[in-house]
């Protein structure tokens, strides 16, 4: 499994009570649904820090962010991986035209506002996926976005990798939710099997306990989450 977190957090989990996902046993269950016999052996979780300074609850978030990843790690030690990029913004804001509805666009009337970026979460995601697959180390990659940035990727495998099956998880909500975001067309387009959203139901299921033990501090569930 490779999960965008960025992704995976803004596509199907902000403004929800299950942040405090067991990605590992989520995709357990979600594989298995599509195939009996799958068995996930590593899940390959991609993003970047958390910023205070741009968080809702501040350094708080910082140290859910920084919990939750603890939580995973010593709740699954063998199968979950953790490869974070960086973020990049201009401290002084960016001049960007403004909104004017009914306006024509007038590069002379701009505002300065805060531009954060997340950086080489794409590119580690494209390679890590790769390179698993010209090594030949799984018999079947599934990548959990619906960014098509992960396109070119897809496609190289699919042609360099042929015996290689491609799976898409979308992390969107199902579409009687409410959600109507479309699943990326080029993923889908690369891909053996799309899912084409996550259930509340199975997130439900893949919750991690509220303490997590671990071989010192136990790791809490975040008071906000």
């Amino acid at each position: 499994m490779y999960i965008d977190g960025y992704n995976l957090y803004y596509g199907r989990l902000r403004g929800s009570p299950h942040k405090w996902l067991d990605v590992v046993t989520l995709f357990d269950q979600l594989v298995r649904v599509q195939d009996p016999s799958s068995v996930v052996h590593k899940v390959h979780f991609f993003s970047a820090p958390a910023l205070g300074q741009f968080a809702s609850h501040g350094e708080s978030s910082v140290a859910a962010q920084e919990s939750y990843h603890r939580a995973l790690e010593n709740r699954h030690p063998e199968r979950f991986m953790k490869t974070l990029g960086a973020h990049a913004y201009d401290k002084h804001g960016t001049a960007l035209p403004l909104f004017i509805p009914g306006a024509p666009y007038d590069r002379a009337l701009t505002a300065r506002v805060w531009r954060l970026v997340e950086k080489k979460t794409d590119v580690n995601l494209a390679l890590a996926m790769y390179r698993d697959a010209v090594a030949g180390r799984f018999r079947q990659l599934v990548l959990c976005s619906n960014d098509s940035d992960a396109e070119p990727a897809l496609a190289a495998i699919r042609v360099d990798c042929p015996s290689v099956m491609i799976g898409v998880v979308t992390p969107v909500r199902p579409p009687d939710a409410g959600d109507r975001r479309r699943v990326s067309a080029s993923l889908a387009r690369h891909a053996h099997w799309t899912r084409h959203h996550i259930l509340d139901a199975e997130l439900d299921a893949a919750q991690l306990p509220d303490c997590v033990p671990t071989r010192r501090k136990p790791v809490l569930r975040p008071a906000h989450w």
